[in-house]
């Protein structure tokens, strides 16, 4: 007896799942070394939650007092509660009733079929999902930088974008759609200069309307934008009610600067002030150029290193040991993120899984002859100390 449709079922679950994990793993660089675990993760009316305390407040009852004095009053420590839903992420694979049918025929014929979707998918997720660590939960993907009544959108980075996709044009607040824009798919891009959609009639933009992957707004992962942040509310805590809920932001106020030692040991210095240690900066290729510069000017030997965890980079030196500065395509423009990783957890419900709460892993397509086949996985990106990481903005890339 040949293959058969549950055989084919079998298969995705017992060869590729462990694959999926392993692969998606690997491409990923800055959450590599991020913990992975399902605690704090809850069910609740409405969905699934993160949930975990933090400890804003010391018990300031203390202090020194002379003979027969009144002793200092008794104060506590301060919590928050922090608390922020999961984003369901999902990957999905068709299959034509025709490539199906080689299951029984030809069983290798199938394989063949079979793997190149598992893992064109494989990819697909793991370059979006690196992408997501580096942005916030709205999604954007570009921002449109003037106004415009084409179907070519004028941008000043096109880093994100891709032939093939499939957007979603919103205005800058995220809450207007604009007309003809839902679900446009993206046939050309001019790097960093412009996008242009298949669309019919033109798309009315305007400056500093933002770009999503469709159906995806407000549904990403809370990334490093969101995070590295000191003014926005996180995980439901305000940094102006909880002053310590802040990270260390050194800017230029849009202006770029050249990069300096000086510059980076103040950002190190400052988040070892907040009680934390760096133990990787992540940055562009063109500011680790910079980086490597700045080295060779002041005649420094400068050399790729191979650091724990798999990390491979220049070296940045400080009395307290090498800190391994990263390169990574996904950061944006002129940042360096100075991170505590330590202080990051990856929550999950599980790992990434076929859907088959039906029993099967293959879905028919009503009304046409083929397959489906639906990766998911619910995540959150959390920390436990906001003020232990920093960002170096608007430096000048090489």
């Amino acid at each position: 007896m040949g293959t058969t449709l549950t055989t084919a079922t079998n298969i995705l679950k017992e060869i590729y799942e462990p694959r999926i994990r392993e692969q998606l793993q690997n491409h990923l660089k800055t959450s590599k070394r991020i913990e992975q675990t399902s605690e704090g993760v809850t069910s609740e009316v409405g969905g699934k939650y993160v949930v975990f305390p933090i400890h804003v407040k010391r018990n300031h009852g203390i202090g020194a007092r002379l003979e027969m004095e009144e002793l200092p009053v008794a104060k506590n420590q301060g919590y928050a509660r922090a608390q922020v839903g999961l984003s369901y992420q999902y990957g999905s694979i068709r299959l034509s009733g025709q490539s199906m049918e080689l299951a029984q025929s030809n069983f290798q014929a199938f394989a063949s079929v079979l793997d190149q979707e598992v893992n064109g998918v494989q990819k697909d997720l793991a370059k979006d999902y690196n992408r997501q660590i580096y942005g916030t939960s709205v999604g954007a993907l570009m921002t449109v930088s003037g106004v415009n009544a084409t179907v070519t959108v004028p941008t000043a980075n096109t880093q994100y974008m891709e032939i093939g996709m499939v957007v979603d044009i919103y205005d800058s607040t995220g809450t207007t759609l604009k007309t003809a824009a839902a679900g446009v798919e993206v046939v050309d891009v001019i790097k960093d200069t412009s996008i242009e959609l298949a669309v019919a009639p033109s798309v009315a933009t305007a400056a500093n309307d933002i770009v999503v992957r469709h159906g995806s707004l407000n549904r990403e992962i809370i990334g490093l934008e969101q995070i590295v942040d000191d003014t926005t509310t996180l995980f439901n805590i305000d940094p102006a009610v909880e002053p310590v809920w802040k990270s260390v932001i050194n800017d230029n106020a849009g202006v770029n600067r050249a990069l300096s030692e000086s510059l980076m040991i103040k950002m190190v210095d400052d988040i070892y002030t907040n009680g934390g240690n760096t133990t990787a900066i992540f940055t562009t290729l063109g500011v680790r150029r910079s980086y490597f510069n700045l080295l060779v000017q002041q005649r420094r030997y400068c050399d790729t290193k191979d650091f724990e965890g798999g990390f491979k980079g220049l070296a940045f030196t400080t009395d307290n040991g090498e800190i391994p500065l990263i390169s990574d395509v996904d950061c944006q423009p002129n940042r360096m993120y100075f991170l505590n990783e330590k202080e990051f957890k990856l929550y999950r419900e599980g790992d990434w899984s076929f859907m088959d709460r039906d029993g099967s892993k293959w879905q028919r397509v009503i009304g046409y002859d083929a397959y489906d086949s639906t990766l998911y996985k619910y995540c959150q990106l959390g920390t436990h100390r906001r003020n232990t990481h920093g960002l170096v903005d608007d430096v000048t890339e090489s």
